[in-house]
């Protein structure tokens, strides 16, 4: 399979061929670099026998550095223009790639996995990033790993540490479940066509123990009000929830404000609102 991937011929040059652009409705900035794309792989660990769920390959940068790890590619793309260049890519790859033409936001991950463990690694559409990785964090599909490039912004929210200006309810949800690193950097210059921002690689690793479902819905309503009002006291900001007397119960604080709380903290106040009557 590695002779048959080297001869396909170079990025650009099949987009050409068929006559495709990046969409701006569809967040695409194309990565042409295998320089780059091989080194997202690394970072992902990924190599001969895992399973890798790819959302929005695109023509197909990074698929092509992940099935030179000998890794299984699920690629899920929703724009239906890349499905010949992507099966010319499959057929390459004697089989390890398998295309499904789904929105990557309503899909079932489990169910294209056959319900077996897989990392998700992806160049992550703009305009979807964020709303997938809650998705992978807090549903009923649990990623091995999850090694993603987002805008730089949101990369770093995503790693964010209490006290910090980039914190905020991202960072407790993604640190909730996983262990997040940013792990690379990568200019706009890399991308055709430019993005307006710099872009990073982060790299999840859930942790061993997943909080329960109700914990982390609990969580979720915790976060959404007390940084939905940041800069208020969380006597004031939690005050539908409980105010003061919640607060009280979880031994945090009144007069903390949200960016000063960490996980321990934030899990404290989802434990004492799941214990109201």
């Amino acid at each position: 399979m590695q002779d048959t991937l080297q001869t396909l011929p170079p990025l650009r040059d099949s987009l050409e061929a068929h006559g495709l652009i990046a969409k701006k409705s569809f967040g695409q900035h194309f990565l042409f670099d295998l320089n780059i794309t091989r080194k997202i792989a690394r970072l992902a660990g990924v190599g001969a026998g895992d399973v890798v769920i790819e959302v929005g390959p695109g023509p197909g940068g990074l698929t092509r550095a992940l099935l030179e790890t000998g890794a299984q590619v699920i690629a899920v793309e929703k724009d239906p223009r890349f499905q010949p260049l992507l099966e010319e890519l499959g057929q390459a790859a004697d089989g390890a790639l398998t295309l499904r033409l789904a929105d990557a936001l309503i899909v079932d991950e489990a169910a294209l996995t056959d319900g077996r463990p897989a990392a998700v690694v992806s160049n992550l559409p703009y305009n979807v990033g964020t709303p997938l990785l809650i998705k992978w964090l807090t549903g009923g599909f649990t990623p091995t790993s999850m090694t993603l490039m987002f805008q730089k912004e949101v990369a770093e929210r995503i790693v964010a540490a209490p006290g910090s200006e980039a914190y905020g309810r991202l960072a407790v949800i993604a640190q909730a479940v996983a262990r997040a690193e940013l792990v690379m950097d990568v200019p706009a210059r890399a991308f055709t066509p430019p993005p307006k921002v710099a872009s990073a690689v982060v790299h999840l690793i859930p942790h061993a123990e997943r909080p329960a479902q109700p914990r982390l819905e609990a969580l979720q309503t915790i976060t959404q009000a007390a940084f939905g009002q940041r800069r208020k006291m969380l006597r004031s900001s939690l005050k539908g929830l409980g105010g003061e007397a919640l607060c009280a119960a979880a031994g945090v604080p009144p007069e903390a404000r949200a960016e000063t709380i960490d996980n321990a903290g934030f899990f404290a106040l989802a434990d004492a609102l799941l214990r109201k009557p």
